[in-house]
This record gives C-alpha cells, sequence and structure tokens, in this order.
C-alpha cells in the first residue's frame, strides 16, 4: 500500500469524527501519529508492506472505529 493511501485513509476518517486531539509529528524514519490514546509510528517509505498497513489500521480500530478503513 502506498504511503500517501494510508494518510489520506487515516486523515479522512479523523475529519469525519470531528477528532480534535490529534498529534502529527515527524521523526527521522518514521512519522509519529497520535490519535487519543494511541501512538503510532508510520514509517517513511513509498511503499508499506501490506501487513504492517494492515496492523496499523487495526491498531487505530480503538479510536476511529471498528472497520473504519471499509
Amino acid at each position: 500500500m502506498k504511503r500517501r493511501v494510508l494518510m489520506t485513509l487515516i486523515s479522512k476518517r479523523v475529519r469525519e469524527l470531528q477528532l480534535q486531539n490529534v498529534v502529527y509529528r515527524e521523526g527521522s524514519n518514521h512519522s509519529q501519529l497520535i490519535i487519543g490514546n494511541k501512538k503510532i509510528p508510520i514509517p517513511r517509505h513509498k511503499e508499506i508492506d501490506e501487513n504492517l498497513a494492515r496492523y496499523i489500521m487495526k491498531e487505530l480500530e480503538s479510536e476511529l472505529g471498528e472497520r473504519w478503513w471499509i
């Protein structure tokens, strides 16, 4: 999955839910995304492995809703 697509999916869902407590900051090799109580690193590669993308989406289920990416 392209990183750009994953980040678009996440930001679209955050806007839908009108979440205010979202923090996004850049590290050296990863972007840190903090939504509510979840802190998730997202690698800065153009392509993210499908399994890793699925893991990231599953980790964000508690904050963005069950199966939010569909």
